[in-house]
């Protein structure tokens, strides 16, 4: 074949491969036609060039070294492309370049302070700034620093991370460990939930053997609560908690189970058996059938722990029937009037929240938010109606003002009859009347939903609470306390009701062995009172509890010897220190101080005078199963989320034992969440914090910033 020839044959070819797909990331190929598929071993072919005929094997950087007549890579330079094709190349080079980079992903870039603040300066503004940065500046990296915290701060905005987060010690310290090792990576997706997880949540086991090994001294109690999560599977959770705080120890998850009493006895009697039943001294549940019936199931197997109803539960029932009661109770008559109150908060609020320009109105004149509490929370008309009261004057000035009037598009009926109800002296009558005898049952909720050490103050707590009930109500009715009074006689059932159905002998021992309650201080503060072993209830339920501590009769009789010598400060106890001690010391650290003498007693003293009386933790628990297992993250395994439930609770415990957690920028960093994020901005309230279960409306206005986050003050 003739010279000519060949040239017509490579345009033909050339013509032909027009038509060929290009491929942007070897868009040679397209002069070249290829004899096999492309192997796996490292992308080699067979390819004969369409200018020289000739024949070669390899990859695409054989076939742009041969056509771009580059020396090297173990393949000839081909001759026979003219200078018009090596430029089509060369273009086509270009063309595919610029495409994949049109193409390619890009970076938005971060805020550059330098060039933002120099664009809006005069020239002479500008060569000062530049001035600026000298060599001083250059040392400390300052611009790099600004394109960090740019980098860190996007990862806040982009990942929808509370700003909350930037007070985590973990958080800090992560930034403060990577700045000192070079080419250090973050761990990756698969290691943070698996492997990383896993050796957590070992070491956190480890960190927390110091606290069980004082079970066997300090005892503890079983809690344990139910709960949804957002997949709809009944989980129950099990913590155990004495002095030293709530732990949890496990969430079990109930879904295709009937959850019977022997299901939840049976996932009770495993928690004691891991913790080891001489060191339990309660298991604290709600006040359902079904956990009383597990209880007493527990009770049987073992009969040195005690089934103990949560106090929280208890009182919160009371007021429910106190606040809302039925029309077929028999107390309908006398406390229908407070349901009929909580009715008309309750049309008030809605009218206001659920009208724009109502609701614009009231943030106008209120810096306080209407609340929205469910009915599951404990007091929740109660709440709602504190919150109501505290908000009084400024509804009472946005009812009169012109606006309220000049704006008709809603309900006009509604408005006016939420006006004359906010201007309704009587109506903020009632309003006062309930917050004033149901005050003294709001304040033993407040005192009991905690992880203190209460089940000791259970007893005395509810004596002063039904003293005060009956005052305020008296007061109102301007009687004498020796008169009978209708309504106070109803309320009182209700209470004594749910007292004798919740109350056990443990609370009665418990408040035995409080060495204040043996005190002249103590006695004298109130005629009325008695000391423990004088109250003819309270020693009746004591000697119970002890037939069930001690079935020997030898060793109960030494035990009640023991308690005589206590009670009546014969022989060590009747020491000038150790009387003069029972009122001012804490009645653990008295027991350790002077109790020695009877080693039976103290070790019963010990365990019961570090216990709390509610099951709150459990509830606060399910607010972390919340934050952890939220509708975002649905798709967590149950045993993935109980791993980091395990971890972000018991972590909490460990950390609020550090000095740490009260000072610097990084102090109490558990507490409230995103609930601080708009504190002091728009009155938006946190109804929750560290140790309280109760929605607590008088919170929303704290702000936990600086010095005042160690200075709260719970009411």
């Amino acid at each position: 074949m003739s010279h000519s020839d060949n040239n017509v044959s490579a345009n033909v070819n050339h013509a032909e491969n027009n038509e060929i797909e290009i491929d942007d990331h070897a868009p040679l190929w397209k002069y070249v036609k290829r004899l096999d598929k492309l192997g796996k071993g490292g992308g080699n072919t067979m390819f004969e060039c369409n200018y020289c005929h000739n024949t070669y094997k390899g990859s695409y950087s054989r076939v742009k070294f041969h056509l771009l007549k580059m020396s090297g890579n173990g393949i000839a330079p081909c001759k026979k492309v003219t200078d018009e094709v090596f430029a089509e190349m060369k273009k086509l080079m270009r063309e595919c370049e610029h495409q994949l980079k049109s193409a390619a992903p890009r970076q938005v870039s971060l805020p550059n302070t330098d060039s933002l603040i120099c664009s809006s300066m005069s020239n002479v503004e500008q060569k000062k700034r530049k001035g600026m940065n000298g060599p001083l500046d250059r040392a400390f990296q300052n611009e790099a620093r600004e394109q960090c915290d740019a980098e860190v701060a996007r990862m806040f905005y982009t990942g929808g991370l509370s700003f909350h987060l930037a007070r985590n010690p973990h958080y800090r310290n992560s930034y403060f460990r990577a700045s000192t090792l070079p080419g250090y990576v973050p761990p990756s997706y698969n290691a943070l939930r698996t492997t990383l997880l896993q050796q957590e949540k070992r070491h956190i086991e480890r960190c927390l053997q110091p606290i069980k090994s004082t079970w066997s001294t300090k005892g503890v109690s079983v809690c344990s609560d139910g709960w949804t999560d957002s997949q709809r599977r009944p989980l129950i959770n099990i913590m155990a908690t004495c002095e030293s705080g709530p732990m949890f120890l496990k969430g079990i998850n109930c879904d295709g189970e009937y959850k019977d009493k022997h299901c939840i006895a049976n996932f009770l009697i495993d928690a004691i058996k891991e913790i080891g039943y001489q060191n339990v001294v309660q298991v604290i549940t709600d006040n359902a059938p079904v956990c009383r019936a597990a209880g007493l199931l527990v009770e049987a197997r073992y009969p040195n722990i005690f089934w103990t109803p949560c106090v929280v539960h208890t009182l919160n029932l009371a007021l429910k029937s106190i606040c809302s009661p039925k029309q077929n109770d028999d107390w309908y008559d006398k406390c229908s009037w407070i349901s009929e109150i909580a009715a008309d908060v309750g049309f008030i609020k809605i009218f206001i929240v659920n009208h724009n320009m109502r609701l614009t109105m009231y943030k106008d004149h209120c810096k306080l938010k209407l609340l929205s509490i469910a009915e599951t929370r404990f007091a929740s008309t109660l709440v709602m109606i504190r919150r109501f009261k505290e908000v009084k004057e400024g509804l009472e000035q946005m009812v009169i003002s012109p606006n309220w009037s000049l704006y008709k598009e809603d309900d006009v009926g509604k408005a006016r009859a939420v006006k004359e109800k906010i201007l309704d002296e009587y109506f903020w009558d009632e309003i006062d009347y309930i917050l004033s005898f149901t005050a003294s049952i709001y304040e033993m909720i407040r005192m009991t939903d905690t992880d203190k050490p209460s089940l000791h103050l259970v007893y005395e707590w509810w004596d002063t609470m039904i003293e005060k009930v009956k005052a305020a109500i008296y007061r109102k009715e301007h009687k004498q306390l020796h008169e009978q009074s209708d309504f106070f006689d109803v309320v009182y059932q209700i209470i004594l009701e749910r007292w004798t159905k919740s109350s056990t002998p443990l609370h009665c021992l418990a408040h035995s062995l409080n060495p204040k309650f043996y005190s002249p201080e103590w006695l004298q503060e109130d005629p009325s009172r008695v000391a423990p072993h004088q109250d003819a209830e309270i020693t009746r339920e004591r000697k119970k509890c002890l037939e069930k501590y001690f079935s020997d009769d030898r060793a109960r009789r030494d035990i009640n010897v023991e308690y005589a010598s206590f009670s009546m400060c014969l022989d060590d106890f009747g020491a000038i220190d150790a009387m003069n001690d029972r009122f001012h010391m804490e009645p653990m650290v008295w027991w350790i101080v002077h109790g020695s003498s009877t080693p039976n007693l103290q070790s019963i003293a010990l365990k019961l005078l570090g216990q709390p009386c509610s099951s709150s933790c459990c509830e606060r628990n399910w607010s972390t199963y919340s934050f952890i297992h939220s509708l975002r993250r649905n798709k967590l395994t149950p045993q993935r989320a109980e791993d980091l439930v395990f971890v972000h609770n018991n972590l909490r415990l460990l950390s609020r034992k550090s000095p740490s957690y009260k000072e610097g920028v990084t102090q109490m960093w558990d507490i409230g969440g995103d609930g601080f994020d708009n504190l002091g901005e728009e009155g938006v309230g946190m109804l929750e914090i560290a140790n309280l279960s109760l929605d607590e409306p008088s919170l929303e206005v704290a702000l936990f910033t600086g010095e005042d986050i160690t200075n709260i003050v719970v009411d």
